[in-house]
This record gives structure tokens, C-alpha cells and sequence, in this order.
């Protein structure tokens, strides 16, 4: 499996990321994870819809904690045709408490924590601590990746504007 060597970096510390990175205009490679309840969830179950990916290392943390409750507004704001879908390596108990108790009904969770196989399909998993990076990435009605932002360091936030920016001109077509 491809590495890509200082990809990302974790407060100024350079990490590996494991995977095939994905770029717009391909095609977005299915994948399976786990929703809140255990149940297998596909990428492909969403065609049709603009589905935005948002990917973070752990609910857990205060970037990713306050960059899905960000997502989470914004959805409620979006059409119906669009699903956005927060993706970790957090346990699905994990991340049915942390909505719970975060109020997040717009978003998503989906657990990869079972294979890592999102990670490794979209080249976002961290080698070095089995975390995925913080990406966000935009997959139109089509099945055709429209945008994508890899967050170098990641304990920053992404660029919502760009990423909604994206989500609407895939609406329009």
C-alpha cells in the first residue's frame, strides 16, 4: 500500500499517510463502515445525494469536537439532497455518546475503526497512530469527487467556505 511520508503534520510533528490519495474528478471508492448501531453503511448508499466526508482523527478532540458541530449547523441549512457524514476511528459507542451529548442530529457518524478501510481507500489513515487525517471531501450526485482538502496540520480547522462552496456548485450541477 502506498505511504506518503511527512503528508500531514500533528502539532508541527510530521506523519505517514497510508493509502491510495484521492484527487477530484476521480471516482470515489466505496467503502463500508459502521453507523451509531452497528449496522454496515456504504457510500453507495448515498448516490444520488452530494455526500460531504468529513474526516477527523477522534470526536473526542476540541478541533474535531467544534469542526463537526460546525458541519453539524450547516447541514441543517442544506438541502435534503446532500448527506454529510463524519468519519473517525472512534468506537460507535463512542461517537453515539459524543452526539448525544454534543446534540448532533444533521451529521453522520460512521466508525472505521473495524478495518480501516476508508482510510487506506482515500489515503487519510496516519500511519503512526492508526488515526484517519482531517479531510474534507465533496462526492457529487454522480460519484465524481468535486473537492478536497487535506488538512496539513491537523490540528487546525478545515475551510468550511470552500468545502460548502463546493457542496452548492455540485447542487447546481
Amino acid at each position: 500500500m502506498p505511504e506518503r511520508a511527512n503528508a500531514v503534520t500533528m502539532r508541527g510533528n510530521p506523519l505517514t499517510l497510508v493509502g491510495d490519495e484521492v484527487k477530484v474528478g476521480d471516482k470515489a471508492p466505496d467503502f463500508e463502515l459502521l453507523s451509531n448501531d452497528l449496522a454496515p453503511v456504504k457510500l453507495s448508499s448515498y448516490a444520488g445525494k452530494v455526500v460531504v466526508i468529513v474526516s477527523v482523527p477522534s470526536l473526542d478532540t476540541p478541533v474535531c469536537d467544534l469542526e463537526t458541530r460546525k458541519f453539524n449547523q450547516e447541514a441543517g441549512r442544506l438541502s435534503e439532497r446532500v448527506a454529510v457524514l463524519a468519519v473517525s476511528m472512534d468506537l460507535p459507542f463512542a461517537q453515539k455518546r459524543w452526539c448525544g451529548a454534543a446534540g448532533v442530529s444533521n451529521v453522520t457518524t460512521l466508525s472505521d475503526h473495524r478495518e480501516a478501510a476508508f482510510g487506506a481507500a482515500y489515503g487519510l489513515l496516519i500511519k503512526e497512530l492508526r488515526l484517519l487525517a482531517r479531510a474534507v471531501i465533496v462526492v457529487d450526485p454522480g460519484g465524481r469527487i468535486r473537492y478536497v482538502e487535506l488538512v496539513k496540520e491537523i490540528a487546525e480547522e478545515p475551510n468550511y467556505e470552500a468545502a460548502l462552496k463546493a457542496v452548492n456548485e455540485s447542487l447546481a450541477g
